[in-house]
C-alpha cells in the first residue's frame, strides 16, 4: 500500500518497492530508519543511486576493520615496505561495498561526514615533491552511504559535509590497497573537542556496517611526534627512541590483550605515552579501530617499525 501512496513517479514506486520488500525481512526499527533517506528521493534520481541504496541494505560476510600507520605523504609515491605491507594486506580482504577512513587530518568541532557524489583529492601539505601534488585520487563518494553513517548514531548528531573530500591521510594510503580508485570512499571526522571514550562510543555505533560490505579504517600512526623527529636518521635502518619503543611495545601488548581502556586512558599511561601522543590526532584513529572489534576477531599487527626515533608505522588488522 504504501507503494501506492507515494508513487508520484516510477523510479519513486521503484524505491517504495524495494523498501516494501526489505521491510518484510527486517525489524520496524530498521525498516523506519531507512525512511529517513527519503530525502535522497526525489523525480530526477539516477538509477545508479537507486542502486547504491539497494546495495547497502543488502547483508554481507562481515569485513575487517584496520589501523594503517600512514607517515609520510611520500609513502603515496614511494616503494618501500609499508606500502608492500598495504598491498598485502589489500590482498587478505574481499573487495568491499565501500570505505569509510577516520583520518587523522580532518578535525573539527563536531563531527562530520563526506557526503558528496565525486570528493577531491585534498593535498594537505607542504615542502614536497611536485610529483606528490600531481597525484590524483578520483573514488567516488557514496551520499547513501553518509546517510546511513549519519542515522546509525545516536551518541551526537553527525552533520553531512560537501566541502571537504579525501585528505592525504586517505588517500595516499587507499591507494596502495585499491589504486583503481573504484571503491566509493567516505571520510568521519574527528570531534577535537571530545575525549577518546567519546570517539571509542561512537565507533561502536557503526559496527553494523561491517556485515554490509563496508571497510572501515582509521588512518594514523600509534607513535607520532614530529617535534622529535631524528631529521638524520629518517633513511637507512629502522631507529626509535627508548621511550618510542616502550609505548609502542605497550600499546600493542593492550591491543592483543583486548586491554582497550588503558588505550583509551592514555593520559595515564606514564611518560612514554605523553611523548608518544603530544596531541591526539593521529591516535584516536586507533580508537575507531579498536572500538569496531568483537570477540571472534583475529589481530594482527603489520608494518611495525619506526621512524626517525619518534614515530612508528605500526598498522593493525581485526577480523
Amino acid at each position: 500500500m504504501l507503494c501506492f501512496i507515494y508513487a508520484n513517479s516510477i523510479r519513486l514506486y521503484s524505491y517504495w518497492a524495494i523498501l516494501f520488500f526489505y521491510a518484510l525481512k527486517m525489524n520496524r526499527k530498521d525498516f523506519l530508519k531507512y525512511l529517513a533517506l527519503l530525502p535522497l528521493i526525489s523525480k530526477s534520481m539516477k538509477l545508479n543511486a537507486l542502486n547504491e541504496l539497494t546495495n547497502l541494505l543488502d547483508k554481507t560476510e562481515k569485513m575487517p576493520v584496520l589501523f594503517l600507520g600512514h607517515g609520510s605523504p611520500m609513502n603515496a609515491i614511494e616503494e618501500n615496505e609499508f606500502v608492500q605491507g598495504f598491498r598485502e594486506v589489500g590482498k587478505t580482504i574481499s573487495k568491499p561495498k565501500a570505505i569509510i577512513c577516520i583520518s587523522a587530518h580532518w578535525e573539527t568541532k563536531g563531527t562530520y561526514v563526506t557526503a558528496m557524489q565525486n570528493p577531491r583529492t585534498i593535498h594537505d601539505f607542504g615542502g614536497f615533491p611536485s610529483k606528490l601534488y600531481e597525484v590524483q585520487y578520483p573514488a567516488p563518494g557514496s551520499p547513501a552511504l553518509a546517510e546511513e553513517t549519519k542515522n546509525l548514531v545516536e551518541k551526537t548528531t553527525l552533520a553531512l559535509d560537501e566541502k571537504w573530500g579525501l585528505d592525504h591521510g586517505a588517500w595516499s594510503v587507499i591507494k596502495h590497497l585499491y589504486p583503481n580508485a573504484d571503491i566509493p570512499t567516505i571520510q568521519l571526522s574527528l570531534d577535537y573537542t571530545q575525549p577518546a571514550q567519546y570517539h571509542f562510543d561512537l565507533a561502536r555505533e557503526l559496527s553494523k556496517l561491517r556485515e554490509k560490505g563496508i571497510l572501515i579504517i582509521g588512518s594514523g600512526n600509534m607513535v607520532h611526534n614530529l617535534g622529535m623527529v631524528a631529521w638524520d636518521r629518517l633513511s637507512g635502518q629502522p631507529y626509535a627512541y627508548d621511550w618510542a619503543t616502550e609505548a609502542n611495545e605497550k600499546m600493542k601488548g593492550y591491543i592483543l590483550d583486548g586491554n582497550f581502556q588503558n588505550l583509551i586512558n592514555y593520559k595515564s599511561q606514564g611518560k612514554a605515552f605523553e611523548l608518544a601522543i603530544p596531541t591526539p590526532e593521529h591516535f584516536l584513529p586507533l580508537i575507531y579501530t579498536l572500538a569496531l572489534k568483537d570477540n571472534n576477531d583475529e589481530t594482527c599487527i603489520f608494518n611495525d617499525q619506526p621512524v626517525g626515533g619518534s614515530l612508528t608505522m605500526t598498522s593493525v588488522k581485526m577480523g
